[in-house]
């Protein structure tokens, strides 16, 4: 099966990336959300991107203007009746995306492959929501999606070879690269990645280094491009609370249990860059450290 119609439910950061490569690379895509002022912001963050991308060479203005032509919004689920794929992107939180899959599943036609771009829930689980076990994936794009070569493929029990083939497909066609994981919580990627920065949490907690020290040190230390806490404001202090909550449940291992100050920040709503405050405070002309 060829995809070449793509619906994207959620037009925030990772949909709206996901929407950017998708027309870029020849397809059409329909950005869904629940009112047109979110898919306005979405279709905003698409053409951003684009700017960005044409005043480094990487595109050309006719690769911009034919990207754009191709990117459709909806607020309606039922415009989704066409496509070969739709992809949800809300949210990282299961019950959210369990009742978008119910309410989204009667629309599809009987071709169309579901998708999730969870980063840690499992997929199994959500498939169970679908009408479509066998014809359910997770196609886990990394943010920001533009600019990230990886994409994680994950089948859930009952997922058929032929929608593995078909997503592993897409995914080339967008020039990405392809990891495969089993439906274990939090994947690859982020089983790996988010202990790391629950850990530069506690040492942070603990008053083993400041903010500054911490990130410094791994920047230097460790050749890592961004510091820890600087990723964790980055990915949303709100998202790496739920991912570590996951790996915590699911695998049941004291050494997966969330930061209390990871905890603290977010029930203070400091969620990181996109809340003006986190381990660093964005509201300036520079980023200051918090703690």
């Amino acid at each position: 099966m060829e995809i070449k119609s793509v619906g994207i439910i959620g037009s925030g950061q990772m949909g709206s990336g996901i929407a950017h490569v998708v027309t870029l690379a020849g397809m059409t895509a329909r950005l869904y959300d629940v009112s047109e002022d979110r898919t306005q912001k979405g279709v905003a963050r698409v053409e951003k991107g684009l700017a960005r991308q044409l005043s480094s060479e990487k595109i050309s203005e006719a690769d911009r203007d034919a990207a754009l032509s191709r990117l459709e919004t909806s607020t309606d689920l039922s415009t989704l009746k066409d496509l070969d794929l739709v992809i949800e992107a809300a949210t990282e939180e299961e019950t959210i995306k369990r009742k978008i899959f119910r309410d989204v599943c009667p629309h599809l036609a009987p071709h169309a492959i579901l998708a999730s771009n969870t980063s840690s829930i499992s997929i199994t689980r959500l498939a169970s929501a679908s009408d479509r076990p066998e014809r359910f994936m997770g196609i886990h794009f990394m943010n920001p999606v533009p600019v990230m070569k990886l994409v994680e493929l994950v089948r859930g029990i009952a997922t058929e070879e032929e929608t593995f083939e078909a997503a592993r497909t897409f995914v080339a066609a967008l020039d990405k690269t392809v990891t495969v994981s089993e439906d274990f919580p939090a994947f690859i990627v982020n089983r790996i990645l988010l202990p790391m920065i629950n850990e530069a949490i506690y040492t942070l907690y603990e008053g083993v280094g400041s903010v500054q020290s911490i990130d410094t040190a791994m920047k230097l230390g460790a050749n890592h491009p961004m510091g820890p806490l600087q990723l964790a404001d980055f990915i949303g202090l709100d998202t790496c609370l739920s991912i570590m909550q996951v790996l915590h449940d699911g695998l049941a291992d004291s050494k997966y249990r969330p930061c209390p100050l990871l905890v603290k920040y977010v029930e203070a709503g400091w969620l990181g860059r996109k809340a003006g405050r986190g381990f660093y405070d964005y509201r300036g002309e520079e980023p200051v450290p918090t703690r």
